[in-house]
Parts: structure tokens; sequence; C-alpha cells
């Protein structure tokens, strides 16, 4: 099997698709090493085994709306786009989407992935509880009530237990419009950070890094707050646009000020639309909020070598969460994210010096997407690191749900080394 993005094959020696939890728990029981894909969008190998290979999708789809407790149940391998058309015929949301709806909530919860908005947290934000199996077999249950154990699993990584259901919070169905503005000059843009990534309920900049200017600004904004027609030189696009400028806008999400529910405005696509495979890579880089303007300057200084290998880049904004292993943790940040061409050696190449001018800034790497493993100070990242790790060694001594990545930041358990 491979990723979504084509960009690795997975070391996995069987593949079970389990039709229910029971017979999840029974496979997690007599594996060796397993580990649970949902719909493959990672582009490392923090999702890899060379065990058994447990696929979500054929677990009983499980959508099931508490109105009393304003929450929704939802098996983990069910996507985003399908519990939103759920969610909305009964007139709830949730507060945020990723740019692509095709993703599953478990694997997105479980890595930090996120929209964006500066008072909106990550996909992560909305759990209320998780269910999953532990190495033995054992099914459990983690609420906000079980405190740091909750904190811990929830971005967990695969980590403490395959995640079977979570259930998120919910609230009433909303409506909003989005529009794009164009060519948003770069010393404004960075002279006026705070309030441009603040002026719609979502912002998201596209940008390649080199020129004088943006080419792209998203705005997502509620029914409620005024449309824009200009935003510190940057005008509206005169019709439809896609992120990429030689690309129809016929996938994405409508545009022009036209009001529509949360849901077809959120993503940046469509969820009818099933996007391509095997053309692109991505990385993303999350840090403090207050560094912005000097961290994409900094950036900005490598764009003669970041250009030719990008697609484009998108700059969205996150609310800080209490999650251990969040890059939202405790800080409302900045979330530089690059889309990259296919050509991973020479991606891997830069990566490097990417990490390495953004280092002083605090950065911590999207888990799921592509970064140098052994580039960063875990422990100074994330104050909880430790803990984590002691948590992680504690329910999976033996290293069943570990892989070669998670090793390598999380260190070979005791148990397995031996």
């Amino acid at each position: 099997m491979k990723n979504w993005a084509g960009n690795l094959e997975y070391a996995s020696s069987e593949v079970r698709q389990p039709s229910s939890v029971e017979e999840l728990a029974d496979i997690v029981a007599g594996a060796r090493r397993v580990k649970a894909l949902g719909s493959r969008h990672s582009f490392n190998r923090v999702g890899d085994t060379d065990g058994v290979h447990v696929l979500l999708d054929g677990l009983p789809r499980e959508i099931e709306l508490d109105p009393e407790r304003r929450t929704v149940r939802v098996s983990g391998g069910v996507s985003y786009g399908t519990l939103c058309r759920s969610l909305e015929q009964s007139g709830v949301a949730i507060h945020n989407l990723a740019s692509l709806p095709h993703i599953s909530v478990a694997g997105a919860v479980q890595t930090g992935t996120h929209g964006s908005g500066v008072d909106n947290q990550s996909l992560a934000g909305a759990v209320e509880a998780i269910h999953l199996v532990r190495p033995s077999g054992e099914q459990a249950s983690l609420s906000r009530a079980d405190g740091d154990e909750f904190l811990a699993g929830v971005v967990g990584l695969g980590a403490l237990g395959i995640i079977t259901g979570l259930e998120l919070s919910v609230g009433p169905s909303f409506r909003m419009r989005q529009r794009v503005l164009e060519n948003l000059p770069w010393d404004r843009a960075l002279a006026n950070f705070p309030e441009i990534v603040s002026s719609a309920y979502s912002v998201s900049l596209f940008t390649d890094y080199a020129g004088g200017s943006i080419s792209q600004v998203w705005l997502k904004a509620l029914d409620s707050e005024p449309p824009l027609g200009k935003l510190f030189g940057a005008t509206a696009a005169r019709t439809p646009r896609h992120p990429l400028p030689d690309m129809s806008a016929e996938n994405c999400t409508l545009q022009m000020d036209e009001p529509g529910q949360w849901l077809d405005r959120l993503p940046h696509f469509r969820h009818e639309f099933t996007p391509s495979k095997g053309e692109e890579l991505q990385s993303e880089f999350i840090l403090p909020l207050e560094h912005a303007p000097a961290a994409i300057e900094a950036v900005r200084g490598l764009a003669p070598k970041l250009a030719p290998l990008l697609f484009v880049s998108e700059i969205r904004t996150g609310a800080a969460d209490e999650f251990w292993l969040s890059p939202f943790y405790r800080q409302q940040s900045v979330a530089l994210h690059f889309t990259w061409k296919p050509l991973q050696p020479e991606v891997e190449a830069v990566l490097p010096e990417l990490e390495e001018v953004l280092r002083p800034f605090g950065t911590r790497p999207h888990w799921g997407k592509l970064f140098s493993p052994a580039g960063h100070d875990w422990e100074s990242l994330y104050p909880r690191f430790a803990d984590f790790r002691s948590l992680a060694s504690a329910h999976d001594p033996d290293g069943k749900f570990r892989n070669a990545l998670l090793d390598s930041i999380l260190g070979v358990p005791a148990a397995s080394r031996r």
C-alpha cells in the first residue's frame, strides 16, 4: 500500500480491515506491531508499521448526535466531509475544518491537523472524548474529566492506542461567505499582519515568498461580518480562484461573497471533488503568532531555493489549546504550510535549511508532514513532552504501536530494547 500522495510505500507485512471494534481488539491483542490507517493523508511514516496495518474504514460508520450534551459521537475512520453532511442535516456544526474535507477524523485529530482563524482551535479543539484500543486489546475511553491522560491522548500520534471513535462538541449551524483578494504587498502584509489575519473568521494567505506581493488572501467570513473589497492594497478577485494560479477554480468552494453553509465555505475544496493522488508533498511549521512577521521574512530570504520547489505555501493561524503534543499547545500560532512539487530528494535537501532559519522562533512541525526528526529539541518545544514519553512507554512498554519515526522522536521503549 501507498499513502495518498504516493511518496511512500508502507512497510506492513499484513493488512486487515476489521468489521467491528471487537475484531479490531483481537487483532491488536495478537499482533507484535500494529498501526491504524485512515485516509492516508500523512506524508511521512508516522502511521507506518512493519507489522499489521488495520484499516478503520471497515468499522461500522457511526455518527450519533447527543442534542442535550451538544456532542456528536463519530467512528474514527469517518471523513470530515461525511461527518459534516450529517451534522448539517441536523442543523449543527463543528467550529472549523481543514482545507481538504476528505481526511479521516481520527487521523486528523491525532496529528494536530487544523484549519485557520486566530480564535479557532485545531480540529482537536472540538474533542470531548476519545475511545481507543490499548495494546492488550482492552477498550478504553478518555474524556476531559480524565485530565492529563485525555490531554496526552487526543493528539497522541497513535502511540497510546488505536482511536476507534471520538466525541466532538457541536454548535448551531451557521452561514458564511468567501472572498479572495489578490496582490497584497509584502511590506504592508508584514507591517499589519495581526490585523490582516484577524479580518475574518478564517484567513489564509497564499504565496511562494518571491516577488513583492502575496498572490492571494482567502477570507472566510461569517454572514454577520462585513465583506472586504480591499485590504492594505490587495483588491478583490473578479472571478473565482484556485490557490494555484494556473488551476481552474471548479473544484474549490464557492467564492465571490456568495453565502452558503459553513461546511461549504470553511474547506478550500469541495467534498464531492475527489482530490488527485501523487502530485504533491507537504510540510508545515507552527510557531507563536507574535513571531510571524520575523519568521516569514526569514523564509523569504530562502525564496530563490524554495520557489522552484513549491506549488504554493499557505499561511494560516490557530488558537492555543492544552493538548500536550499539539503544535498549538498554549500558544496562539501562525502555521507556514508548504505544498511542494513531487521532488522528494530536492525537498528533503532543503528542509534542514528551512528548519534552521525557523528554529529561533520555537517552531513545531506538523506531525503528519515532511520534517527532519533529528532537527528539533522536542523537550524544549513541548513542555509536557517528557510526560508524554513516559505515559506512552507505560501504556505500551513493548512498543506495539511504535515505528522508526516515533522511536526517533520518543525514544525506544526500554522493554523493546531487551
